[in-house]
């Protein structure tokens, strides 16, 4: 995975991409990415994983790093606002619960989240599931569906096993 230009890249751009969104929250310089590229493993998959924080200026609230962080650029793409203008055009489908975050908002203004990056909704006895792939300039067509596929077979395999 670490040996995959493409894969390097669109990570690289992503991390700009997550800089670029804790920067309009974020105390002055204090943006740092902590981790660089390492690899997680999954039972289905693998993620390159990078971590990049700050130290939230002083106005802002949990809602506003929710704001700023969400749709994550991982799942919409970059420039953000014309990745989601892309997606609403040609995506056949509304996206609802997948590349949101779940998690809780306490009363003290706590907050812990997670991205939506596989889902499966049930609505009116009908099993809805969701799953995605990053399309950067160079991919290939056939590939990033067979990780999409692929990605959507440990849900599709579970739904199979109730």
């Amino acid at each position: 995975l670490l040996s995959d230009e493409k894969e390097i890249a669109e990570h690289l751009m992503l991390i700009d991409l997550g800089r670029n969104d804790l920067g309009r929250i974020a105390q002055t310089g204090t943006v740092k990415l902590t981790d660089k590229m390492f690899v997680e493993n999954y039972s289905h998959v693998m993620h390159i994983v990078s971590n990049v924080e700050c130290k939230l200026k002083d106005s802002m609230t949990s809602i506003d790093v929710l704001r700023a962080t969400f749709p994550a650029g991982t799942l919409s793409g970059a420039p953000k606002v014309r990745a989601m203008e892309i997606i609403d055009e040609f995506e056949p489908i509304k996206r609802n619960i997948y590349s949101g975050a779940i998690g809780y908002l306490s009363w003290h203004g706590c907050m812990d989240m997670a991205i939506a990056i596989r889902t499966a909704v049930i609505k009116d006895e009908v099993l809805y599931i969701q799953a995605g792939a990053g399309i950067v300039y160079d991919s290939i067509a056939q590939s990033e569906w067979d990780e999409t596929m692929h990605k959507a077979m440990a849900l599709i395999k579970a739904a199979k096993s109730i």
